[in-house]
């Protein structure tokens, strides 16, 4: 099973940015996906998830009106649609399935290899 993230790079503030999470090995249609988020010197933090109907949606308050997650469940694949972004939304940005917790990070099972985000003032 792998999580494929994708989609981070360098972006002024203000800007925007797509993160994709690709899966393979195994659908994950029944299962929660998230985004965490860790800046250098920080511990993993929670930024959104989302249920496998895909109606039900969670974000960190920090992102909230900012950022979305939805899903493709044909594709097996998570996204994460980034705007207004600012200079405290640089960190590194991971992808997480399977969880009966959303928002705890300890709680999934399978976790893709990260994406850097970088946002200049």
């Amino acid at each position: 099973v792998q999580l494929q993230a994708s989609g981070g790079g360098l972006v002024q503030a203000g800007g925007s940015l797509r993160l994709s999470c690709a899966a393979s090995g195994r659908a994950f249609s029944r299962d929660v996906m998230g985004w965490f988020r860790q800046a250098p010197g920080k511990e993993r933090e929670f930024v959104a998830a989302i249920g496998w109907t895909g109606v039900n949606t969670y974000y960190a308050d920090s992102v909230k009106f900012r950022f979305t997650i939805f899903r493709d469940i044909a594709k097996n694949t998570v996204y994460l649609q980034m705007n207004s972004l600012t200079p405290e939304d640089t960190a590194v940005y991971y992808c997480g399935a399977d969880s009966k917790a959303p928002r705890a990070p300890y709680e999934y099972q399978y976790w893709g290899q990260g994406t850097l985000v970088t946002v200049s003032s």
